[in-house]
């Protein structure tokens, strides 16, 4: 990964737009875009600048590890940890639903049957 990779995943990890770390290091969107995509030789007093307005350290810049998605996006991954609760709910809530429609079809079947047999003993002992 080079290092314009690198301080674009560590931008997004903060939360900051390209135009945000352009101002924050007096230049343009353009020049700073430019960084990121790798079209700039970075002078050490840049790349200071820079990870200084990351809040990391040059080595930590400069290291191949990749952040971990979590640590990219925690946004995301908050909504997506309450996505998961939310669908676990709403399954729990239709199981629920499942047995209730078992229960009530069954009762249904008895009454059924409890009727059919009614009829049939009064037929037979000729009450109509």
């Amino acid at each position: 990964m080079n290092i314009g990779t690198q301080i674009r995943l560590r931008r997004q990890q903060k939360g900051f737009s390209q135009e945000n770390m352009a101002d924050m290091l007096g230049l343009s969107t353009t020049a700073y875009g430019d960084i990121e995509r790798g079209k700039t030789d970075l002078t050490v007093s840049r790349l200071q600048q820079i990870a200084t307005a990351l809040g990391v350290t040059v080595p930590e810049l400069l290291s191949e590890a990749q952040p971990q998605p979590q640590e990219l996006y925690p946004e995301l991954m908050h909504q997506l940890e309450k996505l998961q609760l939310e669908r676990e709910k709403q399954e729990i809530e239709l199981e629920k639903l499942r047995l209730e429609t078992a229960y009530w079809k069954r009762r249904v079947d008895e009454m059924t049957q409890w009727l059919s047999a009614r009829t049939v003993e009064r037929e037979r002992i000729g009450f109509k």
